[in-house]
């Protein structure tokens, strides 16, 4: 009996070894042949240092230290391409590159055999131009006229493992359409004279802007200085406008109007006082201007798609401002505009400054006449009192009386734009009165990235247009020539 006991004894112990045996053999064995447990292997980066940039291989070696364990391996690749790229699982954009020139370039598009300076998007301001490429341009598109590079993190666990560990370096925002504010500033606007004969024939006051309505009303904002005033008496003989023409402002998207101009008043200060009144009703918002001289002192102030910006608009030239209860333009004191800026620019803010100034008039000729392409070209000190504006802390300056284009310039940390030539008028008879540049702003986190300057033309039929490809690096480039 008791030897029956000691068999059955071992027999239990060595059914219990060879199942420890045989369940070790197969725990371990599992670990061996699946590389887990003791036997696991940790996860490994792969990446070519040949193929990242440098600052790249410097910013994973800071994430995937030896102190980082990974379950599975990842692979670190990167990509180009021309136009905004779909990610997929595990991209990131790491940089968006463009090119860029001088700034008193006159090309506008890089093609493949231009020698031209490449950055990255966040170093883009406005002291260089930006090209297009092969036509598109970045600041209208976002997802061309750029260079993209993307890096790529492959790995079978990248959201549980990788994405935390390099999310917050390589997950950056882009300028885009929704952040970046657009803003299209125009010259003289006067909607009268030979404008008003030209209405009574076609009956339609969009026939005016037919060939740039879709171009203007494009822009966040768009801008002009119009310095007619809407009545019933508007005729071919004064500068007063017909009611109508109010339709080809709201054609062009119009969302300011500024009023220093030293016409507002041929019409009486009832005609003032109601087309303040039409503005009003179609929300369009007034700067340098009013019923009041107080209310023409009034900066406006814009804040959109994280930009803001104060509008300041003065006349200094030969009349049309108000001292008093009556309509008028914002009349320029040396005091009180140094307080504006100074005020602007503590809240951070954006400054542009437009300026009635003194005429040149020698472009009433019916030859091209560059006399007016320069700033000096007008009475007083034109060049000394616009930049004396920058150095009080503007940032770009306007000047909106020329009915010619004029030069333009860098000045200190700020850009000068002398004259903006007449967008709309009836001056047809004198080539240069029929240009205008419109300077396109570009906008993002409160940073003016590019402003780019396209002119227009109005023909015999007092239409507006752009103008053409060729024509217009011509002219732009005779406006170069003449930068002080």
């Amino acid at each position: 009996m008791g030897r029956r006991k000691r068999n059955r004894a071992k027999f239990f112990t060595f059914s219990l070894l060879m199942f420890i045996v045989v369940f070790a053999v197969a725990f371990f064995g599992i670990q061996y042949f699946t590389k887990t447990g003791i036997f696991k292997v940790p996860g490994v980066v792969r990446y070519d240092e040949d193929q990242l940039l440098p600052e790249q291989v410097e910013l994973i070696k800071k994430i995937f230290t030896e102190d980082v364990e990974l379950d599975k391996d990842v692979t670190i690749t990167t990509r180009n391409s021309l136009e905004y790229p779909e990610l997929a699982e595990g991209e990131y954009i790491y940089e968006i590159t463009v090119p860029v020139t001088d700034f008193y370039d006159t090309r506008t598009d890089r093609n493949e055999f231009d020698e031209v300076e490449v950055i990255p998007i966040s170093e883009l301001d406005f002291t260089r131009k930006l090209l297009s490429i092969d036509g598109e341009y970045y600041l209208d598109t976002f997802d061309k006229g750029a260079y993209y590079q993307i890096i790529s993190f492959d790995s079978e666990k990248f959201e549980e493992e990788i994405k935390p560990l390099v999310n917050d370096t390589f997950e950056k925002q882009w300028p885009s359409k929704d952040g970046v504010l657009t803003m299209a500033q125009t010259g003289v606007t006067a909607l009268s004279r030979g404008m008003n004969k030209k209405l009574s024939s076609v009956g339609d006051a969009t026939y005016f802007a037919e060939g740039i309505k879709d171009y203007l009303s494009s822009f966040d904002i768009t801008h002009t200085s119009n310095e007619s005033s809407f009545t019933d008496f508007a005729s071919s003989e004064n500068i007063c406008s017909d009611p109508r023409f109010v339709s080809t402002l709201t054609a062009i998207g119009l969302d300011i109007v500024e009023l220093t101009g030293n016409h507002n008043q041929d019409c009486g200060d009832e005609a003032a006082l109601s087309t303040i009144d039409i503005y009003n009703e179609n929300n369009i918002k007034i700067v340098g201007g009013g019923k009041t001289a107080n209310d023409a002192a009034v900066p406006l102030e814009i804040d959109e798609k994280g930009t803001d910006i104060t509008f300041l608009a003065y006349n200094l030239s030969t009349g049309g401002a108000t001292y008093d209860n009556t309509p008028g333009a914002n009349q320029y004191y040396e005091e009180n505009a140094a307080a504006e800026i100074a005020a602007a620019k503590q809240r951070g803010n954006f400054v542009i400054i437009d300026i009635q100034y003194y005429e040149c008039s020698a472009y009433a000729s019916e030859y091209e006449d560059p006399t007016c392409d320069y700033a000096n070209s007008a009475a007083g000190d034109q060049i000394g009192f616009f930049r004396h504006l920058i150095d009080l802390g503007a940032d770009v300056v306007v000047g909106t009386s020329a009915h010619q284009p004029q030069t333009f310039e860098l000045y200190g940390d700020g850009a000068i734009y002398y004259g903006l030539g007449n967008l709309f008028f009836d001056q047809v008879w004198w080539p240069g009165t029929t240009r205008s540049l419109v300077l396109e702003h570009y906008f993002y986190n409160g940073k003016l990235l590019q402003t780019r300057i396209t002119p227009t033309v109005y023909d015999n039929g007092l239409q507006t247009k752009l103008l053409d490809k060729d024509t217009a690096k011509w002219f732009l480039g005779r406006l170069v020539s003449a930068r002080p």
